[in-house]
């Protein structure tokens, strides 16, 4: 059982419905507030939890891709054997989960932290002139994401205002391979790192003892019998990079060979899949990364 400064978490059942219910109520109050000029975030503190904003919004963004309908994706890159073993017609990748991922995901921050939290989400494009007023970003399988130049630029300068990436559900070395592309477009100079098991991302508010690996329920109940949790020949190792400024603060964290979104979405499906993927795996990191997003 996770548990977080002697809060603990019951799992109460509604027609085949797995709820994640916490013990311990936690009110929030605005302390302080933030005056940069690049964002209008605020201070405020939650139990004795200081987050850097007065609320949090779970931020999608919409890209476009080779099976997105836009640009070229990664086939055909220097160095890419490239691919095309799926595809997706109409809203694209972007999508993948979307919108009970982002939703659930939402309500259990909101229910296990205390802080305020918009139910709804929102969709946005990196050009979108708003979005330094939201310091949290989510991209979905960005294996074929491919940014325009303004993209690029946009994102470069979301993130060294202090902005906070998550990219998560991509598989296999080539997908890598597009993925570590795109940074580099944005942030020549730097380089993704993996985090160890220490880093304090897996022990800001739950205590995590592994890198969780969350299959898609298809792929899970495929391998439950010989508990085979990766999605490709080449995808067996889960790993977790992050992109630092000078500062030493992680802007961006990739979610490589897991599909956290999967967890969060597939909420009262299947008993077994929401007990040991998402209670255990995907809830626990993806609030955990919201957090350590929030609070730096």
């Amino acid at each position: 059982m996770r548990t977080y400064r002697g809060a603990f978490f019951v799992i109460v059942f509604v027609p085949s419905l797995l709820i994640l219910s916490s013990c311990r109520k936690q009110d929030a109050s605005k302390i302080e507030e933030n005056t940069s000029e690049q964002n209008a975030w605020e201070l405020t503190k939650v139990g004795d939890i200081e987050f850097k904003c007065s609320s949090f919004c779970f931020v999608r963004i919409q890209y476009s891709s080779r099976y997105g309908g836009g640009y070229e994706g990664a086939r055909g890159r220097p160095g890419s054997p490239g691919r095309g073993y799926r595809g997706y017609s109409g809203v694209g990748r972007w999508a993948v989960d979307y919108p009970d991922s982002d939703l659930n995901l939402s309500a259990r921050f909101q229910e296990v932290t205390g802080l305020p939290t918009d139910p709804n989400g929102k969709v946005m494009q990196l050009t979108d002139t708003d979005l330094n007023q939201y310091p949290f970003i989510y991209i979905s399988e960005p294996g074929d994401l491919v940014l325009s130049e303004e993209e690029v630029a946009s994102l470069r300068k979301y993130l060294l205002d202090g902005g906070f990436l998550m990219a998560d559900d991509f598989w296999g070395e080539d997908e890598w391979h597009n993925v570590y592309y795109e940074i580099k477009r944005v942030f020549p100079e730097r380089e993704p790192l993996e985090l160890s098991l220490n880093h304090p991302i897996f022990h800001c508010f739950y205590d995590i003892d592994e890198k969780p690996q969350v299959p898609s329920i298809g792929h899970a109940l495929s391998g439950r019998d010989s508990g085979v949790t990766w999605e490709r020949h080449d995808a067996r190792e889960v790993h977790y990079k992050a992109l630092y400024n000078d500062k030493g603060r992680m802007m961006a964290i990739f979610c490589h060979n897991t599909d956290l979104a999967d967890g969060w979405e597939r909420e009262g499906e299947n008993e077994w899949y929401y007990r040991e993927f998402s209670l255990k795996k995907a809830f626990p990191m993806g609030i955990n990364i919201v957090v350590y997003a929030l609070t730096h």
